[in-house]
């Protein structure tokens, strides 16, 4: 037997019956070579993580617009504190752990600069509209590797696609995965609010703190504590004191943080940022990478200037504006 094969069989023996084995999945898009090492999971898990979007991941907005602060979350360290909870909750139940973290690791890959922002404004842009999930969908399949994809498989992409508003994931790990999201988001982004002094730990509603706790620590460790020993079969779930005090706590954050002119101030300038790039590359689409030219060959001008603006660093879309729009110093 091959490495695969004994890790195969391990899965077999150890998961839950509900897990999603990697010998049962559904495959890829197209044929493979097929590792004797990995599982194929494990093979999605690493092709995300040597690709360059999940490189860019590094410079794009979490919450606050190009933070140069060094301890705030940018769209990465949020990737990787949704992977650790995911993994958490995948092992202690029993769960497929390889695929919560290959979903967990791509989940985010097609997020354009300046996050939910520059989403908003794609979509509003877009002759089709723009959501983040599906963008990250058609990075795995079509833009990463200059056209090729990473070829990842059903179970993964299908996690990718579900991770939000979207449908509902098949699999319990992309289920996992949903909740580990915003278990995540929730918490990390008290502490960079707290940290850009848009609001204090005196300002989380009581019951929440009673419940939950008053450190982030706490919190997640409250959140999946539940998770692990309320759920059943294929039904993932909290208590309903936990559940209620966490619904509470996320309805918070939308109005002290995601809706708060305080750290919303900079993203104000955001729909003019990308308004002028998009209406820019619509009317000199020579001036598009050779990649988004042949996109716009094969599909549209619209698609292939979405993509290439969706691809973008905070950083690169800001350079990239002064250097089309803000007239230089001539130097004599």
């Amino acid at each position: 037997m091959s490495i695969k094969e004994k890790l195969e069989e391990i899965e077999l023996k150890t998961l839950s019956p509900v897990a999603a084995l990697s010998k049962n999945s559904k495959g890829r898009r197209f044929p493979d070579d097929q590792c004797n090492l990995r599982t194929v999971y494990q093979v999605d898990r690493d092709r995300v993580i040597h690709s360059k979007s999940f490189r860019r991941l590094k410079h794009k907005t979490q919450v606050f617009v190009c933070p140069r602060g060094d301890h705030y979350r940018t769209r990465l360290t949020h990737t990787l504190e949704v992977s650790q909870i995911a993994r958490t909750l995948a092992k202690s139940l029993f769960l497929n752990e390889d695929l919560a973290e290959a979903i967990a690791l791509s989940h985010d890959l097609g997020h354009t600069p300046f996050g939910h922002d520059g989403e908003t404004v794609l979509n509003e842009l877009s002759d089709c509209g723009f959501k983040h999930f599906e963008q990250s969908l058609r990075v795995v399949d079509f833009l990463e590797k200059n056209g090729k994809g990473l070829n990842l498989t059903y179970e993964v992409r299908d996690g990718i696609l579900n991770h939000t508003r979207g449908g509902w994931p098949k699999t319990i790990e992309g289920r996992l995965v949903r909740l580990a999201d915003r278990i995540a988001y929730v918490n990390h982004d008290i502490d960079d609010a707290i940290r850009a002094n848009v609001m204090t730990t005196a300002d989380l509603p009581v019951d929440v703190l009673h419940v939950l706790g008053d450190t982030k620590t706490k919190r997640i460790n409250a959140l999946i504590k539940s998770i692990v020993e309320n759920s059943k079969g294929e039904e993932i779930c909290m208590s309903n004191e936990v559940q209620k005090a966490f619904d509470i706590l996320h309805s918070f954050m939308y109005e002290f943080v995601y809706t708060n002119m305080e750290s919303k101030k900079e993203s104000v300038k955001v729909p003019a940022l990308i308004t002028g790039l998009y209406n820019y590359f619509t009317s000199h689409p020579d001036k598009l990478p050779h990649q988004m030219k042949l996109i716009a060959e094969k599909e549209s001008l619209n698609r292939a200037v979405c993509d290439y603006i969706a691809g973008m660093t905070d950083y690169f879309a800001i350079n990239l504006f002064e250097s089309i729009f803000i007239p230089k110093s001539w130097n004599i």
